[in-house]
């Protein structure tokens, strides 16, 4: 990760991007403290892959609890929070 300061980094942007473009996260700060950070956007099929990843690692901690829930407890827990 590359820490650069608002000044350089108003001088320096297309550089910037380009960092992140490869894969690197570049923190902009003022007057030494971080402001931003200019991170790679994540693709859908990313987005989508950790999403499922997370959703099995969840699946796996609930059965080694031993625990189990009904579809419609399942389908409460979604729907929480939405009107």
């Amino acid at each position: 990760m590359d820490t650069v300061n608002l000044f350089d980094a108003k001088n320096r942007l297309s550089a910037l991007v380009d960092q992140a473009e490869a894969g690197l996260e570049v923190t902009i700060t003022r007057r030494g403290r971080p402001v931003a950070r200019l991170v790679p956007v994540a693709s859908e099929a990313d987005k989508g892959r950790t999403a499922v990843q997370k959703l099995r690692a969840l699946r796996q901690s609930i059965a080694a609890r031993g625990e189990t829930f009904t579809w419609d407890e399942l389908k409460s827990y979604r729907d929480e929070g939405r009107r």
